[in-house]
């Protein structure tokens, strides 16, 4: 390797790995590089896509810098910014290939969690530029996982006056290959039907209880409670507590004890 390889700051940025030999290489060999900016336009970190499909892992970001803390930064945000104003609403996908796939059909209003979970300080740093944020998931249980652990994430920065919604595409297709297979009228249709928030939390304890017996209900109370306790926009919490308790046919005053 050119001595270069060998400085410590090339290191420190993630750029180049140090392996147990003590030899030096590069971190990002053979990748189509994306580069991730920060809000103020500056290039922090990286995202490499493999080149060759046998070479593994298919996707590889910078490790944690001094630059790049990865709960809080957002891939294209930066130029999404303005899309993100003018339609209204932002689009949370998982891949910057999403991102990339989506913009190259006039979808432009959309940011990549860069495969890591949504976190409450990147919900904090959308509503900067929207009060309503669709996270957009796989149809499979890999995306079915990974927007529960986006709901419960979420929960603490949760505001009156935000609407929290969640797609699921049909199963087999991530946003890129959904939107090269239709349309971006069908895509931007499918963002249009995403389920609120509470009705989520409500389909998803419910997709295996059937709330028949009182074991049931009790079941999805005990499920559900610890839910209720993060949310602190009062007004959602008192509508979402209404809907509980038409649900399994109980009073609010039951349901708070």
């Amino acid at each position: 390797p050119f001595k270069e390889y060998e400085s410590e700051i090339l290191i420190k940025a993630g750029l180049v790995v140090k392996n147990d030999n003590g030899k030096y290489y590069d971190r990002f060999r053979n990748r189509i590089m994306f580069p991730i900016f920060s809000d103020k336009g500056k290039i922090i970190g990286f995202g490499g896509r493999v080149i060759d499909p046998e070479d593994t892992p298919k996707y590889y970001n910078s490790p944690e810098t001094p630059l790049f803390r990865k709960s809080y930064e957002l891939y294209g945000l930066l130029a999404s910014r303005k899309s993100i104003r003018d339609k209204g609403y932002v689009l949370v996908v998982e891949g910057y290939m999403d991102v990339v796939g989506l913009a190259q059909k006039g979808i432009k209003n959309v940011v990549a969690t860069l495969g890591t979970a949504t976190t409450a300080f990147r919900i904090k740093k959308l509503m900067r530029y929207t009060q309503e944020i669709i996270f957009c998931f796989d149809g499979d249980n890999a995306g079915r996982s990974a927007a529960w652990r986006a709901m419960n994430n979420a929960l603490i920065s949760v505001t009156d006056s935000t609407q929290l919604k969640f797609l699921f595409l049909p199963d087999g297709y991530d946003p890129d290959s959904f939107v090269k297979a239709n349309s971006s009228e069908d895509f931007v249709l499918l963002a249009k039907q995403a389920i609120p928030l509470t009705e989520y939390i409500i389909k998803h304890l419910t997709s295996n209880n059937d709330l028949v017996s009182s074991e049931k209900k009790v079941q999805f109370l005990n499920e559900i409670k610890p839910i209720l306790k993060e949310i602190t926009a009062s007004k959602l919490l008192l509508l979402f507590k209404k809907r509980i308790s038409e649900i399994i046919n109980l009073s609010m005053d039951e349901i708070d004890q």
